[in-house]
């Protein structure tokens, strides 16, 4: 956004800023004694002698018209004739023209707020494992998991030998795929040895 050429303005004793309509304003403005300002060369120059205080009242007294919030100093003095002169620059464009917002504090146009990413949901644990509910989730139909699963689960249970014979594991890999398996299915196994034969059976409850 930038000044219209047919715009000045001027600041007066009391740090009132008043826009006004060239030529005609501005030659009775300066007839009375006032600085006719139409661009920040001509801000700067006009206010570099004025006390910091003063470039705060000025700004404060402008916050009104431009909506922004007061401040009790600025960073530096640039600082000061860039926010000012950017809400000068606003109040000078016609309101048909002006922007859907005034600028910021900072001297620029806000940015669009950004719409807040929903938060993620916490994956839900198991009660006694500690493991992810993803890790918990019924196995593939046709694997060897799902078949060991199955067979357990049933009345009675599954010996060593059944499961070897179904899954073509070693004993070593069925009893440790049984130690492991309460853990990510949360299935309570039982381990026992059947007095009839003293076959290993594993049964799910």
């Amino acid at each position: 956004m930038t000044m219209p050429s047919n715009k000045a303005f001027t600041i007066d004793a009391e740090n009132n800023v008043t826009i006004l309509d060239a030529p005609t304003d501005s030659e009775s403005t300066a007839a009375e004694g006032q600085p006719v300002l139409r661009t920040s060369k001509d801000l700067t120059a006009a206010t570099k002698d004025w006390p910091a205080a003063r470039l705060v009242e000025i700004w404060n007294k402008l916050t009104p018209r431009t909506g922004l919030g007061q401040i009790k100093k600025f960073e530096n003095r640039q600082v000061a004739i860039l926010r000012i002169w950017k809400a000068i620059e606003y109040l000078a464009v016609p309101a048909t023209e002006t922007a859907s917002a005034p600028p910021t504090a900072e001297g620029v146009t806000p940015k669009k707020a950004n719409a807040k990413k929903p938060a993620k949901e916490s994956t839900p644990k198991a009660a006694k494992s500690g493991k992810p509910a993803a890790e918990l989730k019924s196995p593939r139909e046709g694997t060897a998991k799902a078949r060991v699963i199955e067979m357990i689960s049933r009345k009675g249970g599954a010996t060593l030998d059944e499961i070897r014979e179904a899954t073509g594991w070693q004993p070593h890999t069925v009893r440790g795929f049984m130690s492991t398996l309460p853990k990510k299915t949360e299935l309570k196994i039982t381990s026992t040895r059947r007095e009839s034969d003293k076959a290993r059976v594993y049964e799910a409850r």
